[in-house]
């Protein structure tokens, strides 16, 4: 009933388990000297003591409701800081997961599911660790406790009510498959609704623009139906097992009162014991009862629990401790895969000198962006290795290595933050002038001073400006940045023509002193490399200038003949 991987997640926190266990059996005990004081009170009544008397059982009804009271409080406050700390750590856990990932996705999670796993997850698991963990150990205490109690009192009673009590585990053991396979498919159709709906938000434009916003309305309505569906089902299955529960706590208990009256009537048990057998019965079952209570919320948050243990193993990209030196790049004989059946890469090899233009084009699908992800650092080769200055990347420390690095893809983020915030994330100590310079550079100063200047807020997804200002804006954020290699991954993909030349500019100015590696999809782009990789079906096909690959009537010159005519064929 333990997962033993969730429980390790719970790391020095544990003690408070413990502490909250220890608490609630000191509750116990002074609950069950409270009964005692009663039966104690009624037995004096009928052997007609003296009222002084009476002091003595008061006391410890008095000591044992202020311990009972005490041990109550002391409990819920220990169970919030368990359920504080377990947090705070899973959180931190997870968020320094994600920054030891790096530029390497999490597999198998969306952004909603990844959101929903560290946010709505982390809480599902805080009931899992205060609430379950602490009462399933205390509600396997309390019987062994109140057998040794009461054993001595009457132990026919005491052996019953003991056997009776693992029928609630039993039950809920039986159940506990059933629920671990509704729990699995309702955290599975939550992250579902999530990923449809915020799929439908962000793409609201092109569903209103086809028209096609009813068709998806539709979908999202099925798939809240689905939720709805697999919510009933763990509504009935809790339902169903609150029933059997309440049945076996509350028949054991009968069992355990009617054998103390038989024992009192048949086998000679003093009266005032038997009543004090029949309060305490329920004693036996409550403990477990409420453990079964706190198992279905244990079950969703287990379930979410596995994915949060699932980001959580996943590998970390492997990185060592040596300075770049010398910045020459080279892929060597590396073949690469993503599920083992298909090789992406097949011995490709390639060098990137520390200075000048360097090239990958290709049809789609021919590994281009695979490439750049082993040269970012977010894949590792099968076979092969990736070297820097002759130096395997895995022998790299990732600070030193990024901190030469710099990447401006088609889908560079800027952040929700004004121009000036942005500048500052690639060097805090940037001034006013800097940034300007790198805005005039990319012919965006004019622009930014007359929309607010650098206290400009760039809105969520850079909605606010064009794509092609966004594109600049980006590489002016790198140039700031001021790296030895740059790599453009798609930079002038669906921009205006204007920012396509100021981009193309100042990728060629760039390559005078730095490494920069321009991945294009448009071979006009890549004319003036001085050294271009022609990719086909995973594997370098042809390399040298554009004059000799032109000259040597390859597929580059293929390519490219086609896109100038396709070119030329729009311009007419």
């Amino acid at each position: 009933m333990i997962d033993k991987e969730l429980f390790k997640l719970i790391g020095r926190n544990k003690k408070y388990i413990f502490i909250a266990v220890a608490l609630q059996v000191l509750g116990l005990i002074a609950n069950v000297g409270i009964t005692a004081s009663i039966c104690w009170t009624i037995y004096l009544a009928i052997t007609g003591a003296e009222a002084l008397t009476y002091i003595y059982p008061a006391i410890c009804a008095v000591v044992g409701i202020a311990v009972r009271y005490s041990m109550t409080r002391l409990t819920g406050d220990v169970k919030d800081v368990l359920g504080r700390k377990v947090k705070k750590d899973l959180r931190e856990r997870t968020y320094n997961k994600i920054v030891k990932l790096g530029v390497r996705s999490t597999d198998g999670m969306s952004m909603a599911g990844l959101t929903q796993v560290s946010m709505e997850g982390v809480e599902q698991l805080d009931l899992y660790y205060s609430a379950y963990l602490p009462q399933f150990f205390f509600s396997m205490l309390a019987p062994i406790i109140l057998f040794a109690i009461c054993v001595g009192i009457d132990w026919r009673t005491s052996l019953v009510l003991l056997a009776c009590v693992p029928l609630i585990p039993i039950s809920i053991i039986a159940v506990s498959k059933y629920a671990k396979k509704i729990f699995a498919k309702y955290w599975g159709k939550y992250t579902s609704m999530g990923d449809k709906f915020l799929d439908s938000v962000q793409g609201l434009k092109e569903l209103k623009i086809f028209k096609a916003d009813a068709a998806q309305h539709c979908k999202m309505n099925e798939s809240a139906e689905e939720f709805r569906k697999i919510t009933m089902k763990v509504l009935v299955m809790q339902l169903a097992s609150t029933t059997i529960m309440d049945l076996v706590a509350y028949g054991g208990a009968g069992a355990g009162i009617a054998l103390a009256i038989c024992s009192a009537a048949l086998w000679g048990l003093n009266p005032v014991y038997a009543l004090f057998l029949c309060l305490v019965a329920v004693e036996f079952f409550l403990p477990l009862r409420a453990f079964g209570s706190a198992f279905h919320v244990a079950m969703n948050g287990a379930s979410a629990g596995k994915k949060i243990i699932s980001l959580l193993n996943t590998p970390d990209p492997v990185w060592g401790e040596e300075e770049v030196g010398e910045r020459t790049i080279e892929l060597k004989d590396v073949t690469f895969s993503y599920d083992s059946k298909r090789d992406v890469l097949k011995r490709v090899s390639m060098t990137f000198p520390q200075n000048g233009m360097t090239a990958i084009v290709g049809e789609s699908g021919c590994g281009k962006s695979t490439v750049v992800n082993m040269l970012v650092g977010a894949l590792r080769p099968n076979s092969g290795e990736v070297t820097i200055g002759g130096v395997s990347l895995e022998m790299l420390s990732r600070d030193s290595y990024y901190s030469h690095l710099a990447v401006v893809s088609y889908n560079t983020y800027i952040f929700n933050q004004s121009v000036r915030d942005n500048f500052a994330l690639a060097d805090k100590s940037v001034g006013d002038e800097q940034i300007y310079a790198a805005l005039e550079a990319v012919n965006l100063a004019e622009f930014i001073r007359d929309n607010g200047g650098l206290d400009k807020i760039i809105s969520e997804d850079a909605n606010n400006i064009s794509g092609g200002q966004k594109q600049r804006l980006a590489l002016a954020v790198n140039l700031v940045a001021d790296k030895d290699i740059y790599v453009f991954d798609e930079a002038t993909s669906n921009i205006d023509v204007e920012s396509e030349a100021i981009i193309m500019k100042n990728i060629k100015t760039l390559s005078k002193d730095k490494s920069v590696i321009v991945i294009s999809h448009r071979l006009a782009n890549v004319v003036p490399a001085d050294n271009i990789y022609f990719m086909d079906n995973g594997e370098v096909k042809e390399s040298g200038s554009h004059s000799s690959l032109m000259s040597d009537k390859g597929g580059y010159e293929k390519l490219f003949t086609a896109q100038k005519q396709l070119e030329e064929g729009y311009a007419i």
